[in-house]
């Protein structure tokens, strides 16, 4: 990898970390795209659950008071059972449909989530639950994108920001180690071949971007962050789409 790319790839990884800190989630819908193109479709979706294992972890000694574990057990459990036969398949597909799987679903996911944002709809009960955590697990296999289907559980189910977000952080945690044993115990070379000194540099990143993203919380509302979210992911999910439409032309 040259130190070019690398470099694209700390910065991606440094503002999806400041996302997810803010808003709670947003961190694979911004930068599973951009991955995606730069290390191909498996080594991107498998470096987004990397990176967001990583991030919710610490994030979630930040916010545990905060944890529903109830509701985690309800998110966690189908999440689990979407993401091993969702993985088993996303390691056998080929890359081109693959890049456009993983746009096609960041865009799909985003315009439901915009869509939900204006909807008095409003769900109660378990089975809600169920399906929002499957299909999380299911999207975050494939695209590495978990967050979209429980967000727009959150907004039907009119659930507390401050407990989505910090309840958020050990359900991604979950999906993410599930998905990486899942696919590294199929195909161990689908890891991206990063030399530790960059995996340190990751590492940091994440840190970086967390700690910037409490700083920056006091200042920046949670809709204004997920609107940004919003943009700059649409962008990258159209680029995505684009490179894995352009490859299976060609």
């Amino acid at each position: 990898m040259t130190t070019g790319l690398l470099i694209v790839v700390l910065v991606a990884i440094f503002i999806g970390a400041i996302a997810q800190r803010i808003a709670g989630l947003g961190f694979a819908l911004l930068i599973s795209p951009f991955l995606v193109i730069l290390l191909g479709s498996h080594g991107g979706v498998l470096m987004v659950n990397v990176c967001g294992l990583v991030s919710s972890a610490l994030i979630m000694t930040r916010v545990r008071k905060d944890i529903d574990w109830d509701m985690y057990r309800w998110l966690a459990i189908p999440a689990v059972c979407g993401s091993i036969p969702a993985s088993v398949a996303a390691v056998f597909l080929p890359s081109a449909p693959m890049a456009v799987v993983v746009g096609a679903v960041v865009l799909v996911a985003l315009t439901a989530s915009l869509v939900m944002q204006r909807t008095s709809v409003t769900v109660t009960g378990n089975a809600p639950k169920v399906v929002a955590g499957f299909l999380s697990g299911v999207t975050n296999a494939v695209a590495g994108v978990g967050g979209p289907s429980v967000s727009a559980y959150a907004l039907m189910a009119r659930w507390p920001q401050r407990s989505f977000a910090a309840t958020l952080q050990p359900f991604f945690v979950t999906i993410a180690v599930v998905t990486l044993t899942a696919k590294l115990s199929l195909d161990p070379g689908q890891m991206p071949p990063f030399q530790p000194w960059a995996w340190a540099l990751i590492a940091l990143m994440i840190i970086g971007g967390i700690y910037a993203g409490e700083k920056l919380q006091r200042f920046i509302r949670d809709e204004q962050a997920r609107a940004a979210v919003v943009v700059i992911a649409f962008f990258g999910a159209a680029a995505a789409l684009a490179k894995g439409v352009f490859d299976l032309a060609a």
